[in-house]
């Protein structure tokens, strides 16, 4: 099997879409000898930041000298950014084998595997395949039913926040969905909570008092942003002063304080996490399509946030970077709460170019900008992404506005791949 026979494979028609449950996994592991049983996990859930929690916190245990993997979700530009070593994308050879490992034992499963199943039991054979110290296990959805859950130790079980989200799947309420999240807490491990909301940290807190899982919160009155920027944020976090932080956003010092916490409880656990690598693990960490610089003439950032909580938070950080108002370049999926978007951002547009995202899901340009026209914004439907970002970019250079794309992180890949050729 080659990298394209396996990426053919792991998104074959016939592997069934989210199904939850931890039945197939488990067999499908048990299977492959349970390869997950021979690592170590940090285990992320959370509604939001949960991406860029896990990449700060693999970049310090690899500054550390721990061999590290990553393991995250969705992709954005390339499938191969989900499994990581030590930060670098698993090569394509590498996917291939592991893959042609763990098809025959997916193929002979009654019920068979979905697709994120498939691909967290490659990534374990993987992750045990070149020796990892540590994995830093990022949840798909929810957390209890996960796949991801299949790990039964974890050395720390992590809920960055809660919001509401996916609630067909995990409940309409910030209680509920807490709740489902809270299922990655597992008996007698230490848990850290890093959310504000008071309702989650109840129930969170009684979930991990049940277990007698150490419950551990996030001090926010501990934190002091010093400076923020398009050159990135300077932040004090209890006794760490001067931490610098190149990840752009108004929530990412928040995300920061989540992983020093982590740190000292990590510490506690018995891991030798340098002050000198936590820095550097913090001040080299990059993010794909978490409000991520593109270019500087004009300005143009892109925002993965696809909720209300992620879109308010996109707000908040060009008000924190951004001088008075931006062009808006937006692409969202029907089936998110896109009228709280619109709200959200109206407020900061001078103009609005709408795209169609290339999924099944995509709400049509058209309707968006329909939406943005009446609040009053003036917005205009474009055919195709290039189009769109071809009018937004001149407009933006012509009166000197920066541009915010944003709404899906569907419309990255694509996004980019325009931008470079328009760029060129």
């Amino acid at each position: 099997m080659n990298y394209d026979e396996a990426l053919t494979y792991i998104h074959s028609v016939d592997w069934k879409g989210s199904r939850p449950g931890l039945s197939r996994i488990t067999e499908l592991c048990s299977l492959l000898g349970d390869p997950q049983k021979d690592l170590r996990f940090i285990h992320v859930a959370g509604t939001n930041g949960k991406g860029s929690f896990c990449r700060m916190l693999s970049g310090i245990l690899t500054a550390a000298g721990y061999r590290t993997g990553l393991f995250t979700s969705p992709f954005v530009e390339r499938f191969n950014e989900r499994i990581m070593l030590n930060n670098i994308e698993i090569p394509d050879d590498d996917l291939a084998r592991a893959t042609e490992t763990v098809r025959p034992f997916a193929e002979s499963m009654r019920d068979q595997p979905t697709e994120f199943e498939l691909i967290t039991a490659i990534a374990f054979v993987y992750f045990k395949t070149v020796g990892c110290d540590f994995v830093v296990l990022e949840c798909g959805m929810g957390g209890r039913l996960d796949s991801t859950n299949v790990i039964s130790d974890p050395t720390l079980s992590v809920i960055t926040g809660i919001a509401l989200d996916h609630t067909a799947y995990l409940g309409d309420t910030v209680e509920k969905i807490a709740a489902e999240k809270g299922g990655i807490i597992k008996q007698g491990r230490p848990c850290l909570y890093g959310g504000k909301d008071r309702s989650a940290m109840q129930v969170l807190s009684e979930i991990a008092a049940a277990r007698h899982a150490p419950f551990y919160t996030v001090a926010h009155d501990r934190l002091q942003v010093l400076k923020t920027g398009l050159d990135g944020t300077i932040l004090n976090f209890a006794d760490w002063k001067s931490v610098r932080l190149p990840l752009l956003g108004a929530y990412q010092p928040q995300n920061a304080a989540n992983v020093l916490t982590a740190v000292e409880i990590l510490r506690k656990q018995g891991l030798n996490l340098p002050d000198e690598a936590v820095f550097r693990g913090i001040a080299d960490a990059h993010w794909k399509a978490r409000f991520e610089l593109l270019g500087r003439d004009p300005v143009v950032l892109y925002d993965g946030g696809h909720n209300p909580q992620g879109v308010a938070a996109a707000a908040e950080s060009i008000r924190a970077c951004l001088p008075g108002k931006v062009n808006l370049l937006m692409g969202v999926m029907a089936d998110k709460d896109f009228e709280t978007m619109v709200k959200a951002l109206s407020p900061l547009a001078v103009r609005v170019f709408t795209v169609t995202p290339a999924n099944p899901r995509a709400l049509m340009a058209s309707d968006l900008a329909a939406r943005f026209s009446s609040v009053g914004v003036p917005a205009t439907a474009f055919a195709t992404v290039p189009e769109g970002l071809a009018a937004a970019l001149a407009d933006s250079r012509e009166n000197n506005y920066p541009l915010v794309c944003l709404g899906s992180l569907y419309l990255y890949a694509e996004l980019v791949a325009a931008y470079r050729q328009l760029t060129k």
